[in-house]
């Protein structure tokens, strides 16, 4: 049984070549996250990338800032979360990644 480096070279090659088409393809695609029943909507793209914040002006009490910060917060980490379950459908290494988390992205 011999050991082919020429094929084990191009396999990871054209795994890498996935791996990049798949970052492309998230970088395209948009999630959303959102608090307060819709008072706060925070939109980023698939790398995990805030894109951007909306915020009903009903959310926008200047005697309770700290509510607002909380809902600015709450929506952004539901879309972060969503970013990284598009991510981990997407990538051809999610597998490995799950089983050895310092893996490479």
């Amino acid at each position: 049984m011999s050991f082919d480096l020429n094929a084990l070279f191009q396999q990871a090659q054209a795994l890498q070549e996935k791996m990049k088409e798949a970052q492309e393809r998230l970088a395209k695609k948009e999630v959303t996250g959102s608090a307060g029943g819709g008072m706060v909507v925070v939109t980023a793209n698939g790398k995990g990338e805030i894109l951007k914040v909306q915020i009903d002006k009903q959310a926008v009490d200047p005697r309770d800032v700290p509510m607002l910060e909380d809902l600015v917060l709450a929506a952004i980490n539901s879309a972060l979360r969503a970013a990284q379950e598009l991510a981990a459908a997407e990538n051809p290494m999610a597998g490995l990644q799950s089983m050895f988390p310092g893996f490479p992205r």
